[in-house]
């Protein structure tokens, strides 16, 4: 027999329902002011349609439906048992796809703000805010196709816990942690740092120039530990989860902290789309104040226009 029949949840159960409680609300409420707010904006006052906004608008897209999945996973956390399969599917395909179409959305700015600074000739030819468009579809295309063959609920398994034996499938969990997490961070990593190294090696022509690339790299950095502290830990929380369903992990407490692991971390995952509206705000800060000196070193990198030559 299992032996996870002889672990007892209720203690974590009971922490997870206040945690969530004082988390979830105010993200709630912070998130879908924020995200609204940074749409608004972007669709009212940003006139031309650069890859940059094609991406943020996406991201807040994204990040806002991620924020309006939170009532859903609050409602069926509490839940022994599901009433409405369809319901629960509709919960985890909204809540799951775009937690991962945020992740690629994120990866996708990062690689085209190193294509645009790293190879602007390259630039020049293989971007363009229709081939963004492509992309960002696609990724919408992808995440939902993905998310509704392998999340559809066909059996009375808990919903956000307790999930199906078949989700925790090795395969599924494989592909999950690879091209879901490891391979974006990797990718968004490494244009971090080449970003940061070629501004860093960048003489400036003023101490203005020298002080826009210090606050460049330090908004790539943000950016960079707020997706690491975002989604690492949870990446980390589904692994150790998978390992104790593959009863590989078997020792009760172990268990018990693992299960309060994974969905603390998950918590913390959900903080991202308010954390990443903060970064709006820098992005709306800098097309305020710099639309008019187009030639500035942060213009140029936070609308990943092509900066130099090769």
């Amino acid at each position: 027999m299992n032996a996870s029949v002889f672990c007892n949840y209720s203690q974590v159960d009971f922490i997870m329902n206040k945690v969530e409680l004082g988390i979830y609300i105010p993200t709630f409420i912070l998130g879908c002011i924020l995200n609204i707010f940074a749409l608004l904006i972007f669709f009212c006052f940003i006139k031309k349609w650069t890859e940059a906004s094609i991406y943020l608008i996406n991201l807040a897209i994204l990040d806002l439906f991620l924020i309006l999945s939170l009532p859903f996973k609050m409602y069926f956390s509490e839940q022994k048992q599901i009433v409405d399969n369809q319901l629960c599917t509709f919960a985890h395909i909204l809540y799951f796809t775009n937690m991962y179409g945020s992740i690629y959305m994120i990866t996708c700015i990062s690689l085209d703000r190193y294509i645009a600074i790293k190879h602007p000739f390259w630039a020049k030819h293989i971007r363009s805010p229709k081939k963004t468009t492509a992309i960002c579809f696609s990724i919408w295309i992808f995440v939902w196709a993905v998310g509704a063959s392998t999340l559809r609920k066909d059996d009375q398994s808990g919903c956000f816990h307790n999930m199906s034996t078949k989700i925790w499938s090795p395969p599924l969990i494989i592909c999950l942690e690879l091209f879901g997490f490891l391979i974006p961070m990797i990718i968004l990593m490494g244009c971090s740092f080449q970003i940061v190294r070629e501004l860093g090696a960048r003489r400036g022509v003023s101490e203005q120039d020298d002080g826009q690339r210090t606050t460049v790299r330090s908004i790539i950095i943000s950016n960079l530990v707020v997706f690491l502290l975002s989604f690492l830990p949870s990446h980390v929380g589904i692994f150790l989860q998978f390992l104790v369903k593959q009863e590989i992990i078997t020792d009760c407490y172990q268990k018990q902290t693992i299960s309060l692991l994974l969905q603390l971390s998950l918590c913390l995952a959900n903080v991202n789309p308010c954390l990443d509206a903060v970064c709006y705000y820098f992005v709306f800060k800098e097309f305020r104040e710099l639309s008019v000196r187009s030639h500035s070193i942060i213009w140029r990198t936070i609308t990943l226009q092509p900066t130099g030559s090769e």
